[in-house]
């Protein structure tokens, strides 16, 4: 292999490497944008869950339909990338417990909530009366 032609093998290969990545970004953006609620993660958990993501619905679509061609990086692919990463958060959430989290007293939320106003609300009497 000459100089020339393993530069362009890695120009190729960052080229590629650099399309993922933005593609995987949107793709994991586009997906949290579709769950409600926070997610947990930065910038580089958006991407992972972007392109796998990526793999992963491009492959259901390969799966399910045997004639179907889908390249990740097209109009099909990038729904099929954000299916498969909606799906990642989806069984993410369910499997740390975010989709079914009870508070620390087994209370419904709306009472926790209820409670943490009352408590402030006291606090502030208390801070009132103490400055009277």
């Amino acid at each position: 292999m000459t100089e020339a032609e393993f530069v362009e093998v890695l120009r190729t290969s960052v080229n590629e490497l650099l399309r993922w990545v933005g593609f995987g970004t949107l793709t994991g953006l586009a997906a949290k944008a579709v769950m409600p609620g926070r997610d947990p993660g930065g910038a580089v958990a958006t991407m992972l869950t972007g392109i796998g993501g990526s793999v992963i619905g491009c492959g259901t679509v390969l799966f399910f339909w045997r004639d179907a061609t889908v390249d990740p990086i097209s109009v099909k692919g990038f729904f099929a990338a954000v299916f498969g990463a909606f799906t990642l958060l989806f069984f993410y959430r369910l499997l740390a417990g975010s989709f079914l989290k009870e508070t620390d007293d087994g209370e419904d939320r709306w009472m926790h909530k209820l409670r943490r106003r009352s408590k402030r609300r006291q606090v502030v009497e208390d801070i009132m009366r103490d400055a009277a």
